[in-house]
């Protein structure tokens, strides 16, 4: 399925911020993490950043008004000032925005849209509207990064938002770091403890596969089955599915059911190749191995291209991959490529 690209970003655009999940930007204690978050759109990026109406009202204010949250989204799609929307922060009840989303405001006023995390519940949304949107960093988490924001994530929001040519040949990031030190400001200055990466692990396959992108937070998209933003199953024919977990980090066992899930409705078995993202802080990591091989066995996918290990979703640094877009998963050289851009 091709999906309608968004234009790319240029320095002086607007840009706004929506809280559509966890509303903790516009809380007290953390408003000091969102400005910095904001600051750095403005100064590493060159980009004029606006709350939308109901932004910064609050954890209970927005949990309590799901159509307030939606009504921020449609409201920064239709406004034509605005060139880009940004995700504060994941959570995890987005779900309940579907109600009150008009898909033709998405499909009729493309434009990037960027988070993770629960934020696969937008990227639906796009998706079902027929845009491409990107599973990316989050203003509270990666753009507010003590200190400074790391280099890879930095690198691949321009590579990814403000150029048109293709992404190319994304690398594992050399160094990773789940630690979590807590949102307080007198933290705001204590770096992180990185780790050597060990790179991705091609788990089997042999030779070059292509595949248009499609995935995010598993656990997120076990929210979405059997809902009106579920996908068509003709859409997973030649896709490249990727999957990460979050911070709730599951059990292996949770990963083993909702895989047999995606055996048992076909998905898997069309798939041109599968990508898993680094396990939140490592946990879990040669569990969740043991759980895909074991999935691989019992549907003979043995010809599928797996790739473990990658470098999107809850952990730091990050890439930023564009739905849709078109992919490539070199078993030969371990390479993972997109060979488009996600914006025009």
């Amino acid at each position: 399925m091709r999906l309608i690209r968004p234009e790319r970003l240029k320095v002086g655009d607007m840009v706004a911020t929506v809280s559509l999940s966890w509303g903790g930007a516009g809380d007290p204690d953390l408003l000091w993490r969102y400005q910095v978050g904001k600051s750095r759109l403005e100064e590493v990026f060159g980009l004029k950043v606006i709350e939308m109406e109901n932004t910064l009202m609050g954890s209970d204010y927005i949990y309590k008004h799901p159509e307030a949250r939606a009504k921020d989204l449609m409201n920064a799609f239709k406004n034509p000032d605005i060139k880009a929307i940004f995700s504060c922060i994941g959570g995890d009840d987005s779900i309940r925005l579907l109600p009150y989303i008009d898909f033709e405001v998405i499909r009729n006023n493309p434009k990037i849209f960027i988070g993770y995390s629960d934020s696969t519940i937008t990227h639906l949304m796009c998706y079902k509207a027929g845009l491409t949107s990107f599973y990316g960093p989050s203003i509270l988490a990666e753009f507010a990064e003590n200190i400074k924001m790391f280099d890879y994530t930095r690198e691949y929001i321009k590579k990814a938002l403000f150029s048109n040519t293709s992404i190319g040949q994304i690398p594992a990031a050399e160094k990773w770091t789940g630690e979590r030190i807590e949102w307080l400001e007198a933290n705001k200055d204590t770096p992180k403890t990185m780790e050597d990466n060990l790179g991705y692990e091609f788990l089997q396959g042999t030779g070059i596969v292509r595949g248009r992108l499609f995935g995010g937070c598993i656990e997120v998209l076990e929210m979405a089955k059997g809902s009106k933003l579920w996908p068509d199953e003709s859409i997973f024919d030649n896709t490249i599915l990727f999957f990460e977990t979050s911070e709730e980090t599951p059990e292996p066992d949770n990963l083993l059911y909702w895989l047999r899930n995606y055996a048992t409705l076909g998905i898997l078995q069309k798939a041109k190749a599968i990508l898993f993202g680094k396990p939140y802080q490592g946990k879990f990591y040669d569990d969740y191995k043991e759980v895909i091989i074991k999935i691989v066995d019992e549907n003979n996918l043995h010809n599928t291209p797996i790739v473990y290990n990658m470098t999107f979703g809850h952990n730091q640094p990050m890439c930023i991959l564009p739905y849709g877009t078109l992919a490539e998963v070199n078993c030969q050289d371990k390479t993972f490529t997109l060979l488009e851009s996600g914006v025009l």
